[in-house]
């Protein structure tokens, strides 16, 4: 799983919060780790000076083999608040993404069921 973390402009230790952000979503999302090819993350500060607030951004977007892409978005008083609440949704979206595809693979027809008869 490939990880790509992009911060804008007002955003402070860009090296140090992308490291961390790597660490974080490789721990938080290990095993979908199959089925993600890549997460792309962008944090941003939408008010950039002024305070107060949920003006802090964290958008997303898991990058499924064979699949569209899954985004989600969480806005918070701060860059971790924000970042932790896009990682849950992410989280819970793969969750429910993958085990219909899952389930849907592994039920049986029961058109090829030999003890399903027509009256």
């Amino acid at each position: 799983m490939q990880i790509q973390v992009n911060t804008s402009n007002g955003i402070e230790n860009k090296d140090t919060l992308e490291r961390w952000a790597d660490t974080e979503i490789k721990q938080h999302l290990s095993r979908f780790a199959e089925d993600v090819t890549r997460v792309e993350v962008h944090l941003s500060d939408e008010n950039h000076d002024k305070t107060g607030g949920a003006d802090k951004c964290c958008v997303m977007e898991a990058r499924l083999a064979h699949h569209q892409p899954l985004a989600v978005t969480h806005h918070a008083a701060s860059l971790d608040d924000a970042f932790r609440g896009a990682a849950d949704k992410l989280k819970r979206v793969l969750d429910s993404t993958l085990g219909r595809l899952n389930n849907h693979r592994d039920r049986d027809s029961i058109r090829k069921d030999a003890s399903f008869t027509a009256e």
